[in-house]
């Protein structure tokens, strides 16, 4: 399983948002960009899509910039993930396909092993919310 750096740098940017944003004053994607490396167009992309997901709110004018939709509290990490299309897999195949994962008509030897992964591991984001990850990195 490999986590794109779509999904990393969304949580990242987001959990910057949510630590740098102080009652409504919105959050530039440019200091978001300078403190955590990630490019600011690559961020414009991300961020498009997380509005869209009502993740985010724009505001727009002089001190513009990005407020989250939500308390931090509020936005689980697999929301994130599915806000920007990354989808967690640890198997080739859909899960109730009839078609198996190595293109066969029955399922691969180890199937069940990774499903049940894929399944702790969206289990896992889904409990997983901005909170605990601000909260986490106040003693680094």
């Amino acid at each position: 399983m490999k986590l794109s750096s779509k999904g990393r740098y969304a949580v990242m940017a987001l959990t910057d948002l949510a630590k740098f944003n102080k009652v409504d004053d919105p959050v530039s994607l440019r200091d978001i960009s300078l403190r955590q490396g990630i490019s600011l167009v690559y961020l414009e992309q991300l961020f498009l899509k997380l509005k869209k997901n009502k993740i985010v709110k724009s505001i727009r004018g002089n001190k513009g910039g990005y407020i989250l939709y939500k308390n931090p509290s509020e936005i689980k990490i697999y929301e994130i993930f599915l806000a920007v299309d990354e989808k967690i897999k640890t198997i080739g195949c859909k899960k109730h396909s009839k078609q198996g994962c190595n293109g066969r008509s029955s399922k691969c030897i180890t199937h069940n092993l990774w499903e049940e992964l894929e399944n702790y591991i969206n289990d896992f984001f889904k409990k997983k919310n901005l909170e605990d990850l601000i909260n986490q990195t106040k003693f680094n």
